[in-house]
């Protein structure tokens, strides 16, 4: 039977019936015509059940070409390998570690050394020259590198035997060292801080009974860390614990084990039971530790502003602004109280605020330049709002991870509890944003002996991450709490601060279908819509506009007006295939030089974090030390290189998720709304979507489908306890 063999590199899409599309390499094959695609990369298609990257399957199928995807290889059926001691001898002396040395001269090592071949090369080099074809350079290259690993190479191959990929491995002796072992066989779901659950639990039921109460336990955790991440609920319920444990992992246990394995995770302090609330353990201790270093904070003397008046006054004259009775109130409170928060939707005033602040205490404390970086801290939860920050006030700003020096591999803050920063006023942007763990973290790395002041939009979307800090802390009343109502517009004309107050309060305006000077609603069918995109973005480029002016924001990623879709339309729209632009390729999506992207997750080491924006400046080919293809991406003058393996931290940015956008504002928003989206269609995401617009406004699509997300007020009621444990506590 015609078959290719190799290995899955990335997911592009599955869902729960098995049906799976993405990318896989081969490395053997058996049909004439795929052989040419020996060590190459192809698209597959069709039923995987729970796919794995460490896995090697031979697939069984043809090579034909969609309509629409192009070439794929078509799954009839699969089976997986089973890996020998031998493939984890020549996985490792193929990998990266092994200078000198790919896959083809790893087989032929071990097919002439055997599975001993690294004792037999580290007892003596020369039987590297029984191998065909071995150069004495070559030989050098690799008795050097297996010398430099030979500390852990029994450990590598250990892990690499169990399931484990050669680059797990050496993150996993990285961080536990001489304990790898021991953690190995004991519970290896020690690991789950570095290594993806799912991998984990995949590489335990392949070498242990998948019954046993470790991993029954281990599932239990990862169910309520998976409520908490997806749902942004601090504790949970008994029932949700028990259905998502048959959801996630298949489990299903009659009551009295369920019972008695939380009772015994509670004996190990691994989670906490509150009468009917279940708590991971970190979440309770984080509610509790944000209650007391806040009980410090604000507890300490007021600052006493004798001058306040002739102070705001001479600012009003210098700058040419006239502040309102609330922004007054706003700035005063903010520089006389250690704790203070000011809330507000767009166009009220929060930018000028912040700016009025940070310029009284740099007067009012005599703070000279060098004073000024050690005492003021402008810090916002993504380098957009960061950004924004510094552009308003002309000051350094930037992210909560960046302040706290994140140490991406472990998720560790070198700013810490143990190691303070000493600033004295902190001014922290888009606090709606902020989770718990987050927010615990800065808490963690600041003195008590500052004034905190904390601004947001309490309306906006709430944080991804459990947790609803800036709302939790205005309800609580025990901080000083400024609200901005009164909105400045930009004309007479302009509506985008008002539509986003009329959404808030469910009371859109009669003329909300009108042309305003910055705001256009186009009806619009669905099937019409991404058309109508096209030509709004079509005649804006006739008008002067660039890619980087104008910024889509739609709800979800897939279905005719999704993202994905958008976002290939767009990209032959705003940087159409051209002889002088070079292009990469990754399964079905296309990169090319030129190509407005979006940073998925935080990387600090290169100073580009979740959210950000960038151009696509060059694609090449390097050859040091191995061959591989390079994409260079410019993020407002920051240059980050990206390999192959690392696309999956980037996504193509012309139409982005109004999730992702929080943060950020832009220029001209165009803003799709159908009823396709009936999934995503609620009050706080419109809203959100609306208050990102900057000059204009475009909505596309249906007046129904704009008005039922006005009147959904679906926003989970996250389940957290920090309110009273704040009421408790101060």
């Amino acid at each position: 039977m015609d078959y290719i063999k190799g290995k899955i590199r990335q997911t592009i899409y599955k869902n729960e019936n098995g049906f799976f599309v993405g990318t896989f390499r081969i490395k053997e094959t058996n049909k004439e015509e795929m052989k040419d695609f020996v060590n190459k990369t192809i698209t597959i298609s069709g039923t995987i059940l729970d796919p794995n990257e460490e896995e090697t399957y031979l697939l069984y199928g043809e090579y034909t070409r969609h309509e629409r995807y192009g070439y794929q290889y078509k799954i009839n059926n699969y089976e997986k390998e089973k890996p020998t001691d031998a493939d984890a001898v020549i996985e490792f002396l193929a990998s990266p570690l092994i200078k000198g040395c790919g896959e083809k001269t790893a087989r032929k090592i071990v097919e002439t050394l055997g599975e001993k071949a690294i004792d037999l090369i580290k007892e003596n080099k020369n039987n590297l020259f029984l191998v065909p074809d071995m150069t004495e350079k070559r030989a050098d290259n690799i008795y050097v590198s297996i010398l430099a690993h030979s500390e852990n190479d029994d450990m590598i191959i250990e892990l690499k035997q169990f399931g484990f990929s050669i680059g797990d491995a050496t993150r996993i002796i990285k961080k536990y060292k001489d304990k790898t072992l021991i953690f190995l066989h004991e519970n290896l779901y020690h690991f789950k801080k570095i290594i993806d659950f799912n991998k984990l639990d995949f590489i335990y039921t392949k070498n242990f009974e998948a019954t046993t109460p470790t991993r029954k336990k281990e599932c239990i955790l990862e169910a309520m860390k998976r409520i908490s991440d997806t749902i942004g609920d601090v504790y949970s319920f008994k029932e949700e614990i028990y259905t998502s444990l048959k959801t996630y992992f298949k489990l299903i246990l009659d009551n009295d084990e369920f019972d008695d394995l939380l009772k015994d995770l509670f004996k190990e302090n691994l989670i906490v039971i509150d009468e009917t609330k279940y708590y991971l353990k970190e979440n309770y201790t984080m509610e509790h530790d944000i209650a007391r270093n806040l009980s410090k904070i604000v507890n300490l003397p007021k600052k006493n502003l004798t001058n306040f008046e002739s102070a705001i006054a001479t600012l009003e004259k210098n700058i040419g602004v006239t502040y309102n009775l609330d922004q007054k109130n706003a700035i005063k409170n903010a520089l006389e109280n250690r704790i203070s928060i000011i809330s507000g939707g767009p166009g009220t005033g929060k930018t000028t605020i912040i700016n009025a602040i940070t310029r009284l205490y740099i007067e009012m404390n005599q703070l000279s330049p060098i004073d000024v970086f050690s005492n003021i801290a402008l810090i916002a939860p993504t380098g957009r709002a960061s950004k924004k920050l510094a552009e308003s006030t002309h000051l350094p700003a930037m992210t909560i991870h960046r302040y706290l020096k994140w140490n991406k591999d472990t998720n560790e803050f070198s700013i810490n509890e143990y190691n303070k920063n000493n600033h004295q006023l902190i001014i922290v942007d888009e606090t709606s944003m902020i989770d718990t763990f987050l927010f615990d973290s800065l808490l963690k790395g600041i003195n008590a002996n500052i004034q905190l002041i904390l601004v947001g939009d309490t309306f906006q979307l709430p944080s991804v991450g459990a947790g609803l800090i800036l709302n939790d802390l205005v309800d609580s009343g025990l901080f000083s709490y400024n609200p901005l109502e009164r909105i400045y517009r930009q004309s007479e004309n302009s509506y985008i601060a008002d539509l986003a107050r009329e959404i808030k309060e469910h009371n859109l305006s009669e003329t909300f279908l009108e042309k305003k000077d910055d705001y256009n609603f186009f009806l619009t069918e669905s099937k019409e819509i991404t058309k109508m995109v096209k030509e709004i973005c079509s005649r804006s480029i006739k008008k002067g506009l660039k890619v980087d002016d104008i910024q889509i924001l739609a709800p979800m990623y897939k279905g005719e007006n999704g993202i994905d879709n958008l976002n290939l339309m767009l990209q032959e729209l705003f940087n159409s295939e051209s002889v002088e632009k070079k292009e990469l390729k990754l399964g079905d999506i296309l990169f090319r030089e030129g190509d407005k992207v979006l940073q998925l997750v935080n990387n600090p080491d290169c100073n580009v974090y979740n959210g950000d924006i960038g151009y696509i400046k060059s694609i090449e080919t390097k050859y040091a030390p191995r061959k591989k293809e390079v994409i260079t991406i410019d993020f407002d003058g920051s240059y980050v290189e990206y390999s192959k393996e690392d696309l999956y931290m980037i996504k193509h940015a012309y139409a982005i998720t109004i999730h992702k956008s929080q943060g950020s504002e832009f220029p001209h928003v165009i803003l799709p709304v159908s009823k396709n989206y009936y999934k995503m269609l609620y009050n706080k995401l419109i809203y959100t979507g609306v208050s990102r617009a900057k000059k204009s406004l475009v909505i596309v699509g249906e007046k129904n489908a704009f008005l039922m997300a006005m009147n959904n007020d679906y926003s989970s009621n996250r389940k957290t306890t920090l309110k009273s444990v704040l009421l408790y506590n101060l």
